[in-house]
C-alpha cells in the first residue's frame, strides 16, 4: 500500500520463470533497500498466492494471508521472493494448500537439510538475480508434476483478477461449470481460501487504486459488487487500516512507476 512513497524507500524488480517453472511459478522479485536513514514500514494487501521469501531476517513460506501485514526495512537489505501461480504450490506441498493460509512456514522445516542449505546459498549471493536462479533449481529438483486441475484453478483466478463484472461466487461457479460447493472446496485445496474471498480481495486492490482517481466512493462500490459505500468501506478499512478517503488523501493521484522501481508489494 502507498506505493509511490515506497518508491523512494527500496528498489522492486520482478522477472518471470524458465518455462519449466511457468506452471507453478507466476514470478520471482527481489526488494533492496540501502541506508535507509530511518526504518520504514511498508504495509501489504496480500493476493490469493503463495510466497517464498528469504531475507536476513526470515526465511518462510507464507500461505495466504487474510489480512493485512507489514515488514519494517532497516539499514541495507534485500528479499528475494518467489511468487508462485494461485494453485501453482499444490504440487509442492503434501497436502491442501489451506493447511499454510495465514501461516508462515519455516523453508528448513518444510524441506529439511535442503531446505536449510537453499537459504544458506541464497543469504551468501549478492546477485538477486542469480540467487532467484538457485531457488529455481532447487524448486526444478523437487520434480514438480503437472497438474491440470491447478491449471484450472490460475485461470479461473486470472479471470476474477482481470474482468471485474466477477462479484459473485455462483457466476464463477457458472463459467467454471460447478456446482458452488464444488467451487469452493477447489479453491481451498488448491488456493488456500475461497472464492467468495478471492472476488473480493481483488475488488479491494481495484478499489485502491481507483479511489487515488478520484472516483466516487458511491459509484465504486455499485461497480464492485458492494451493497452500497458503507459496505466497500468497511471492507476497505478492515484490510488497508484506513478508510478509502483517507487513503487518497495519504497516497496522492495516481502516477506511473518510475523506470526500474515497481509499486506493487508480492
Amino acid at each position: 500500500m502507498h506505493p509511490y512513497a515506497g518508491l523512494d524507500a527500496f528498489d522492486y524488480v520482478r522477472w518471470p520463470p524458465s518455462p519449466g517453472l511457468a506452471a507453478y511459478v507466476e514470478h520471482f522479485w527481489v526488494v533492496t533497500w540501502t541506508d535507509l536513514a530511518e526504518p520504514y514500514e511498508q504495509r501489504i494487501v496480500s493476493h490469493p498466492t503463495v510466497n517464498m521469501a528469504i531475507t536476513g531476517d526470515f526465511h518462510r513460506i507464507a500461505g495466504v494471508i487474510t489480512g493485512g501485514f507489514s515488514y519494517t526495512m532497516r539499514g541495507s537489505g534485500r528479499v528475494l521472493g518467489t511468487r508462485f501461480r494461485p494453485g501453482g504450490f499444490r504440487p509442492f506441498l503434501d497436502g491442501p494448500v489451506s493447511r499454510l493460509t495465514g501461516r508462515f512456514a519455516e523453508i528448513g522445516e518444510m524441506y529439511g537439510a535442503a531446505g536449510a542449505a537453499l537459504v544458506e546459498r541464497v543469504l551468501a549471493e549478492p546477485d538477486g538475480r542469480a540467487a532467484g536462479t538457485l531457488v529455481e533449481d532447487f524448486l526444478l529438483g523437487l520434480g514438480p508434476s503437472r497438474d491440470p486441475v491447478a491449471e484450472e484453478v490460475a485461470a479461473l483466478v486470472a479471470a476474477v483478477e482481470s474482468d471485474v463484472a466477477v462479484t459473485r461466487v455462483d457466476e464463477l461457479a457458472a463459467r467454471a461449470g460447478r456446482s458452488v460447493r464444488s467451487l469452493q472446496r477447489l479453491f481451498r485445496e488448491y488456493v488456500g481460501v475461497g472464492p467468495k474471498w478471492v472476488i473480493r480481495r481483488f475488488r479491494l486492490h481495484e478499489a485502491a487504486e481507483r479511489v487515488c482517481q478520484g472516483i466516487d466512493l458511491a459509484t465504486l462500490a455499485a461497480e464492485l459488487g458492494y451493497t452500497d459505500q458503507a459496505h466497500l468501506t468497511r471492507d476497505f478499512t478492515a484490510a488497508v487500516g484506513m478508510s478509502p478517503a483517507a487513503y487518497a488523501r495519504r497516497t496522492g493521484p495516481a502516477r506511473p512507476p518510475a523506470t526500474g522501481r515497481a509499486a506493487s508489494g508480492t
